[in-house]
């Protein structure tokens, strides 16, 4: 009996450190994402993800592409010793269109959660295992820089159902300065 508690509770303990991004969309296409895009806001299960200019998981987005394998391309600028750097990383499509893989920090998942393909974006990226940077980070993308209140508010309310706490650690629609290449 001792045993069956012991396993039990340790089943507990793993399934509330599993923490994966669930929510998404039921299907994505391609070809309507590819373009230009800004990042408008960041949010993040840990501050540290976020809180230095030059965290590896603080990264803004230039622009999406799909590639002929129907994979993604994601154009990225970060912060790297003062320098604003662009990078380029393939996001390998899984079994879920929404949902790609990643070699980026460790092996991760970047989820799409809901866009509405000419305004707006909302994916999260975790880790799928163990890494220094593990955790959710999330990010509303919109097509122009344009504050859009409504869909920041929608933003706000699409990571409160996720199943980790998040909250808004980047508001960058109050004119903070991004990294540009």
């Amino acid at each position: 009996m001792t045993c069956l508690l012991l396993v039990l509770g340790m089943a507990l303990l793993c399934g509330m450190r599993a923490t994966d991004v669930t929510q998404t969309m039921g299907s994505l296409d391609l070809t309507k994402v590819a373009g230009t895009w800004h990042s408008m806001a960041m949010a993040a299960s840990d501050i540290s993800l976020l809180d230095s200019a030059s965290s590896p998981l603080r990264m803004y987005i230039q622009e999406l592409r799909p590639t002929p394998e129907d994979n993604l391309e994601i154009i990225t600028s970060q912060q790297e010793n003062h320098l604003c750097v662009r990078r380029s990383i393939t996001a390998r499509r899984t079994e879920d269109p929404a949902v790609f893989a990643v070699a980026y920090e460790g092996e991760r998942k970047i989820s799409v959660l809901d866009t509405d393909y000419t305004d707006y974006m909302f994916f999260c990226m975790d880790a799928t295992e163990p890494t220094a940077e593990q955790g959710t980070v999330c990010q509303y993308l919109a097509r122009t820089l344009k504050v859009d209140n409504k869909v920041m508010e929608k933003f706000h309310r699409t990571f409160q159902t996720l199943p980790v706490h998040m909250r808004i650690i980047l508001d960058l629609t109050q004119g903070r300065e991004q990294c540009r290449v």
